[in-house]
């Protein structure tokens, strides 16, 4: 199919910015382009019908990262690096309540806890002796001590007595930060074309040509947002990583309410319209799990709907409504690749599962990297 006369002159004819990827980075570098260029003509490419990877696939987690994923981290990052990447995602996530606003976010702050399975007691004992340092590095950030020890209060099943609370930690509903997001481009004009499968991108002199699979042009600067799917596009510093989860069907006088960990942050649930939502398990099988074809997989379904049944709800018949996954962006750092990758093309990627808390700061990086 080619496109017309009118569709070029409109769509696509005398671009400055050119988005691929209308994810949560994609839509916030747009709109802080917009603030700096109020005149610009600003287009956004998506391959979905919806934004595609993660975005809209996510768990609808406000975190900034339970007690065993920040030991984890200080593994293999110096403090002052994890202390860093812990203000990144609050700061983050402050932005997008400010730019959205809490009752467009679906924002809800119920606090988040740390579970631990009997398998899982050295973890437990580790996180608990661990749990005041990693406090005292947080204190000036939080203005407050994070961590604390609980009970566990909703009655899961073959969990330590011991669990580990935050009150900082909350969530959203993911589907009213999209529209939301995609709301305020369309008021300011950025122009999102759905569809569009970007295959090639050239810079010439003071252009980049770009290649997709229905027709071709040229922009001023191309901004890469496509995370998980960066190395479709050349980019080979991100590895993508697939997230299996499933909602159950409305439970009757479920009392579950906050967000939950389990196994360093590999699986999570929480509480959404009296359903439970469940996600994870990517560890089981890292290798077939580091893809960017969506699906399931029965090993981790199992395991998924067992944590369910055994664990998180026993005792009671819940039936699974929908089940997806999500294709994320990681790598041997957690730091989030914001850079120049040529003359006129930028990139912000790699967010490391934290999409949601450090996406709107990524995008206003990206934007503000580009001219200042």
């Amino acid at each position: 199919m080619k496109l017309s006369y009118w569709e070029y002159k409109s769509w696509l004819s005398d671009i400055d910015f050119t988005i691929i990827g209308s994810g949560i980075v994609g839509l916030n570098c747009a709109l802080r382009l917009r603030e700096k260029f109020p005149k610009a003509k600003i287009l956004i490419l998506e391959k979905g019908i919806l934004p595609q990877g993660a975005s809209t696939k996510n768990a609808g987690f406000a975190c900034f990262g339970s007690v065993s994923e920040i030991l984890s981290d200080l593994n293999t990052h110096t403090q002052e690096e994890v202390f860093k990447l812990v203000k990144q995602r609050r700061d983050g996530l402050n932005l997008l309540r400010k730019t959205i606003g809490d009752t467009s976010l679906g924002f809800k702050l119920l606090g988040g806890y740390e579970l631990f399975l009997p398998k899982d007691h050295l973890l437990q004992e580790s996180c608990l002796d661990q749990m005041t340092k990693i406090n005292k590095m947080l204190q000036s950030l939080f203005n407050g001590t994070v961590y604390r020890v609980a009970s566990n209060a909703f009655g899961f099943n073959g969990i330590l007595d011991k669990v580990i609370y935050n009150d900082f930690e909350g969530q959203i509903d993911t589907g009213k930060m999209m529209e939301a997001l995609l709301s305020l481009c369309k008021e300011r004009n950025i122009k999102i074309m759905n569809g569009v499968q970007v295959t090639a991108y050239e810079e010439q002199n003071d252009a980049v040509f770009i290649d997709a699979e229905m027709f071709s042009f040229k922009t001023k600067t191309l901004c890469i947002a496509t995370n998980g799917f960066s190395k479709q596009l050349g980019l080979e510093k991100v590895i993508p990583a697939r997230a299996q989860v499933l909602i159950t069907k409305p439970i009757k006088a479920l009392h579950v309410k906050g967000t939950f960990h389990l196994d360093e942050g590999y699986y999570y649930f929480r509480n959404i319209d009296n359903r439970i939502l469940l996600g994870g398990g990517r560890n089981l099988d890292f290798k077939t799990e580091k893809t960017t074809d969506f699906g399931e997989t029965g090993i981790v379904q199992s395991k998924l709907k067992e944590l369910l049944n055994d664990v998180i709800v026993p005792d009671q018949e819940v039936a699974i409504d929908y089940s997806w996954s999500g294709i994320m962006g990681v790598g041997k750092q957690k730091k989030p690749i914001v850079q120049q990758v040529s003359t006129n093309v930028y990139c912000g990627i790699r967010l490391g599962g934290m999409g949601i808390a450090i996406g709107s700061s990524v995008g206003r990086e990206l934007a503000d990297l580009m001219y200042g």
